[in-house]
């Protein structure tokens, strides 16, 4: 990868050491989180800082090079969350249990489904159940992240 040290701590700061679409805790992890580009370079988005986001490897992988989803409630195509241009609590909303991220809008639904925020395509529901340890050990959800009651 071509991107500095530099730049690099400086997203992980920026996203204060959370994967910026699952919002994954870094220090949970055994090591750093991946920067992903939000355009792909494939697509002709560059190294800038603006176009960089932290991201775990699931959610990076995930990503891949998509910039589009589909809304399951429209099946209409729309773009997928962009954490440089908007916010994440505009999107996306913790259930009640903290267990699972819902989408509130067409982007968060899109972008829930494109990179299956909440495993559910693996029988095993991985994620969730460490979600589920995480909250026992008061390090989920993030306190600043809306919650349905």
């Amino acid at each position: 990868m071509t991107i500095s040290n530099k730049i690099q701590e400086l997203v992980r700061q920026r996203a204060n050491f959370r994967c910026e679409y699952c919002h994954y805790l870094e220090f949970l992890s055994t090591s750093p989180l991946t920067i992903d580009h939000i355009i792909p370079k494939s697509l002709g988005g560059s190294d800038d800082v603006n176009n960089l986001a932290l991201a775990c490897r699931l959610c990076n992988e995930r990503h891949y090079n998509f910039t589009v989803g589909i809304d399951p409630n429209t099946q209409q195509e729309v773009p997928l969350f962009n954490p440089r241009q908007q916010q994440w609590s505009e999107h996306f909303i913790w259930t009640e249990d903290g267990t699972k991220i819902v989408g509130t809008s067409a982007i968060g639904r899109a972008t829930c489904n494109r990179l299956d925020l909440n495993d559910e395509r693996r029988i095993d529901r991985f994620i969730q159940k460490s979600r589920q340890l995480w909250i026992q050990g008061s390090f989920h959800p993030p306190r600043e992240d809306p919650q349905q009651v």
